[in-house]
């Protein structure tokens, strides 16, 4: 019997809730698919700060350096209550980019997927929406502005000041670029490359690797659109896009906006992938509002678990089957209140009950 070993990382707010019902779905899988996986819950994230005064504790990495994949809930928590703990241990400072840094979790996958018959989560027209939308935007997810150099301080003329750098260099690029094209190729064979060269020089360096990247991949078209012109089109026109590649900053908002299409980023599961080791978690927040009320939707946990057994496990028939399982709820009249509003025509259910659905439904396919 095979058998793996994955870190939990619970996180803030609405995390341990819709964990577990992730948990729930692994047993269910290790049952079925005759694996054994081990689960460890090490702490991460504020609850771990207030916890043991670490966001990213020596314990926690030793946990996740044992794992052969990382699930990891969503960490953060409101603003009074993240101002208690000191600005460089806040959770995504802290815990979240050291996370990625020590893993080198380069590729980020964004799947924007909304079938027709799940259309009405959407605030676009029917029309905009046509037969569904079926995205997968890959963000390079270690470089640019968000890991380059910052300095804050006071000028010689007594003003404070903020210096950011935006950097890269080439074999980044090029990775994340091999990546999106290999992917493309498996899909429609069409890539959009997203860029701001018109201003930024690091779009023009962009641009120029994945040229010289693309000569390797001829039967795949590529289309090359600047970021804001992206942003309008995902609203006017979302089905024109099959794969979009961008870099970490365009791509942590354009996938943001892409949850907008979906009417929720709670329908939005990620996989964040590296040479050694990968993570996964929901590209939503922890929700500390609706915290401890079991009102939360676990879509995105349960399809970051999806994307675990396929990337991670090679589980592909299992993950498209946890797929259809969880958007059987829905197409069954199902939803939880995060989602849906009272009038709606849908039966509201907990968040524990829609991971009971979509257990029962799992456990209804055949293996």
């Amino acid at each position: 019997m095979s058998s793996y070993k994955i870190a939990l990382l619970d996180g803030d707010g609405i995390g341990p809730e819709i964990m577990a019902e992730a948990v729930k779905i692994l047993r269910l899988v290790a049952e079925r698919q005759q694996v054994q996986f081990e689960l460890t819950h090490p702490p991460f994230g504020a609850s771990a700060w207030f916890e043991c005064g670490d966001a990213f504790p020596e314990s926690t990495k030793a946990v996740c350096d044992a794992a052969d994949a990382i699930l990891k809930g969503p960490i953060g928590l409101n603003h009074e209550e993240s101002k208690k703990i000191p600005v460089d241990q806040q959770p995504e400072r802290g815990a979240l980019l050291p996370l990625r840094r020590r893993y080198n979790t380069y590729a980020n996958f964004r799947p924007v997927y909304l079938p027709k018959a799940l259309a009405h989560f959407s605030p676009l027209k029917a029309e905009v929406i046509g037969d569904g939308v079926n995205i997968m935007i890959i963000r390079e997810l270690v470089g640019g502005l968000y890991f380059g150099k910052k300095e804050m301080g006071v000028n010689a003329q007594g003003k404070r000041y903020v210096n950011e750098v935006l950097e890269y260099d080439e074999d980044q690029i090029r990775a994340i670029h091999k990546v999106a094209l290999d992917t493309a190729r498996k899909r429609k064979k069409l890539l959009h490359n997203i860029h701001k060269s018109n201003v930024l020089k690091s779009s023009v360096l962009w641009n120029e690797v994945l040229e010289e990247v693309r000569q390797d991949y001829p039967d795949v078209k590529v289309e090359h659109i600047l970021v804001d012109a992206a942003a309008t089109y995902l609203c006017l026109k979302p089905t024109m896009f099959d794969v979009m590649v961008m870099e970490n900053m365009f791509g942590d908002i354009l996938s943001d906006q892409g949850g907008g299409i979906l009417g929720s980023l709670g329908l939005m599961p990620s996989a964040c992938l590296g040479p050694q080791k990968s993570y996964y978690e929901p590209s939503h927040g922890s929700a500390p509002d609706i915290a401890g009320k079991n009102i939360a939707n676990p879509y995105s946990m349960i399809g970051s678990v999806a994307m675990m057994l396929e990337f991670s496990f090679n589980m592909s028939q299992e993950a498209a089957n946890l797929w259809q399982a969880m958007q059987s709820v829905f197409a069954a009249g199902y939803s939880t209140a995060d989602l849906s509003k009272p009038g709606s025509g849908v039966t509201m259910i907990s968040t524990s009950d829609f991971g009971d659905r979509v257990a029962q439904a799992l456990r209804a396919m055949p293996v």
